[in-house]
């Protein structure tokens, strides 16, 4: 009976010096770290937050007739953001080389964010200079892998190997493939052989997370300078991302990455894919494309090359707006021309996107 007291008493005397030391160690522990603002307001481990100085525009313009306008002047263009007329800051045409319109040290100009002070000049950053010689179109490819491609896997490796060889020889190409994971099959590069292997090398795989695929893509893309567009080819709808692609379409508007979506005619027979894809791509400022066949691919992409052979890039640095939310571009043509031809670009940016932010590691746990 004595030796049993004993035990409890020794058991007793264990959980109060046990409690003493946690509470001991709790009061001497540092406090938690404050929570990031810019992250408050979301659960998930992804920060979102993008600082903008300069907006970049690609511009299609296309008269009555469906052809490219070539020739036009920065004096031909218009740029309102909001209810805000701006000044160019650069001006680019096809793949010559910007013309520089402003200086970026000018006091007067503001950046997006509304906190001048607050860039981050990074290069490929949505903040930063422009640079000349930034004239160089990087071209990204993203292709779909899935199990959605078993049938005509082997025209889309087709299709996409003739439109690497057909871009402009200025241009550098990255190409990355898709099914549940992503790979970066060939990193930005002007040499064609090696984004060609890249092609060659890809294999049928799982379930589609396009939209997994294409947030990483646009992280990738942001970190660089120069006009960059992204193409996809996906043959199905996505039903294996942890993303959704309001976020993903955001980010790539807020970046001024134009999309240039190419599907087939399997795609378009879902309703609501179809409606992403031409929501996504239109708001970017590029296009969707439902091809029927392989010749139709063929042909979806060789009118991705013409577009990108003949936008106008413009850029200006935002006057000072105390709008924190969506802010609405447009772009005019002025004088006469406005009459007659019709123009294609984003339609507009959020400085602080409540998608996902440019700013990630090298490799993330999406890709393979």
């Amino acid at each position: 009976m004595r030796a049993h007291r004993l035990i409890v008493a020794c058991a007793a005397l264990f959980l109060v010096l046990g409690f003493d030391l946690r509470m001991r160690s709790q009061q001497s522990a540092p406090p938690p770290p404050a929570p990031d603002a810019a992250s408050s307001d979301t659960d998930s481990d992804t920060v979102f937050r993008v600082n903008v100085d300069m907006v970049q525009l690609n511009v299609a313009v296309i008269d009555s007739k469906g052809n490219y306008v070539t020739g036009l002047h920065p004096s031909d263009f218009a740029v309102v953001e909001d209810t805000i007329p701006q000044k160019l800051a650069t001006f680019e045409e096809g793949s010559q080389q910007p013309i520089m319109l402003l200086n970026p040290s000018q006091p007067t100009l503001a950046s997006a964010s509304g906190a001048s002070s607050v860039s981050d000049a990074r290069p490929g950053a949505p903040g930063g200079s422009p640079q000349i010689g930034a004239g160089v179109a990087n071209v990204f490819i993203l292709f779909d892998t899935s199990n959605y491609m078993y049938r005509g896997f082997v025209y889309a490796q087709d299709a996409i190997s003739n439109f690497v060889r057909s871009l402009d020889g200025t241009a550098k190409i990255a190409f990355y493939s898709y099914s549940r994971d992503v790979a970066r099959d060939a990193l930005l590069t002007a040499d064609r052989s090696q984004v060609l292997r890249g092609v060659r090398s890809t294999v049928a795989g799982a379930d589609a997370a396009l939209y997994n695929a294409l947030l990483l893509v646009l992280r990738d893309a942001g970190q660089y300078t120069g006009r960059k567009v992204v193409v996809v080819f996906s043959n199905g709808p996505d039903n294996a991302s942890m993303v959704p692609p309001e976020g993903v379409g955001e980010l790539a508007q807020s970046q001024g990455i134009p999309i240039y979506m190419i599907s087939t005619r399997e795609a378009k027979q879902d309703p609501m894919n179809t409606a992403v894809f031409e929501r996504m791509s239109a708001s970017t400022g590029g296009q969707a494309y439902f091809a029927k066949n392989w010749k139709e691919q063929q042909q979806a992409f060789e009118s991705v090359r013409e577009d990108l052979s003949h936008l106008y890039a413009l850029s200006y640095y935002p006057q000072p707006n105390p709008n924190r939310g969506w802010r609405t571009i447009t772009v005019k043509l002025v004088g006469e021309k406005a009459k007659n031809f019709r123009i294609r670009t984003r339609n507009g940016y959020r400085p602080r996107p409540s998608g996902f932010t440019p700013d990630a590691p090298a490799d993330t746990a999406l890709a393979r």
